[in-house]
């Protein structure tokens, strides 16, 4: 068994960068994604030549992997920073978005659509907002946000 691999050192690296995205993926962190792609490319690279040495492959995975670290580091966004500290917590991010009464918010509740879908909502100081009129959330608790009427 260990006979045929050493013959075809593409299973190999395949091999490596199975792994390595095993380990991204239940990491999740993101830097593990391009030590998986290039140790994948290295394995393509053995498979059209024939074979590299050994010392060549490595070198060709090191440098793949630091190339294309530093430029998706470079050149991907950064993830946002969610306000509070709680990545879970999405309803955090929709104060100070905009959105559009679906209901007539009236006695201080009703139904609003901000961010692609519709929430519970509670109209603050204003007595009623018609429905589609437009509303700026200004606090969520729980899962009803606060709004009151944007600013025109």
């Amino acid at each position: 068994m260990l006979a045929s691999l050493y013959a075809n050192p593409a299973l190999i690296w395949l091999g490596l960068a199975a792994a390595i995205l095993a380990v991204e993926v239940l990491t999740g962190s993101g830097w593990l994604l391009w030590a998986s792609a290039s140790a994948a490319a290295i394995a393509g690279v053995e498979a059209l030549t024939g074979g590299l040495s050994w010392p060549v492959a490595l070198g060709g995975f090191s440098a793949l992997t630091i190339a294309s670290t530093l430029t998706a580091r470079r050149f991907l966004p950064k993830a946002e920073r969610v306000q509070g500290g709680d990545i879970n917590d999405n309803a955090s991010r929709l104060v100070g978005q905009t959105g559009r009464a679906v209901t007539v918010l009236k006695g201080r509740s009703g139904r609003v659509f901000v961010d692609g879908k519709e929430w519970a909502a509670e109209l603050q100081g204003a007595a009623t907002a018609a429905a589609g009129s437009s509303v700026l959330v200004v606090a969520v608790e729980g899962a009803v946000l606060k709004v009151s009427p944007a600013p025109a």
